[in-house]
C-alpha cells in the first residue's frame, strides 16, 4: 500500500468566537486525498485553557509550551499517520488542536508517546466524536482568507 501524502500547507487567519472575541485559526490545506480514504472518521479536539491577556491570547511562556506540544505532535504524526492534525484555534483563553483519527485508541497511544518528553502535567482536556464527512474541517476552511494569485 502506498504511503498517504499529507499536505504540509497551512494558513492562518483571524476569526471570532460566539462572543465576538478574536481567535486565530490555523488550518491545513489540501486534505481531499485524506478525506477520500474514508478512514479518518473520528474528530478529536484537544483543549488547553489558559489565563488570557487583554487580547485573549496566552502569555509568552504558555505560548512557548503550546508550540512544543504542537511540534512534538507534528513530528509523531509524520512518523505514524494514525491521525491528521487539521487545525489549531488560539484565543479567548484556550487553544484547541483538531485531529481526525483512524481510531481513538491509536490516537491515544500516539499522543502519549509524542508527549512523553514533557515532564510536567499539561492542562489538556479532550472531546471526540465521529465526523466521517469532516464537517468541522470544511467549516474551518471557510475562515481562510483568499490568497492573492
Amino acid at each position: 500500500m502506498a504511503k498517504l501524502n499529507i499536505s504540509e500547507d497551512w494558513w492562518t487567519a483571524p476569526s471570532e468566537d460566539r462572543e465576538g472575541r478574536t481567535v486565530m485559526v490555523t488550518g491545513r490545506r489540501s486534505l481531499d486525498n485524506v478525506i477520500a480514504t474514508k478512514r479518518y472518521i473520528y474528530r478529536i479536539e484537544m483543549t488547553w485553557e489558559y489565563e488570557p491577556d487583554k487580547g485573549g491570547m496566552p502569555d509568552f511562556t504558555t505560548s512557548s509550551k503550546m508550540e512544543v506540544v504542537t511540534d512534538l505532535l507534528q513530528e509523531a504524526l509524520r512518523r505514524d499517520p494514525a491521525a491528521v492534525m487539521t487545525g489549531i484555534y488560539t484565543g479567548a483563553g484556550e487553544r484547541n488542536w483538531v485531529f481526525y483519527a483512524v481510531t481513538l485508541k491509536a490516537f491515544q497511544m500516539l499522543l502519549n508517546t509524542a508527549l512523553r518528553p514533557i515532564k510536567e502535567q499539561l492542562p489538556l482536556s479532550f472531546h471526540a466524536e465521529e465526523d466521517p464527512e469532516w464537517e468541522e474541517y470544511r467549516e474551518m476552511c471557510q475562515c481562510e482568507i483568499a490568497r492573492e494569485e
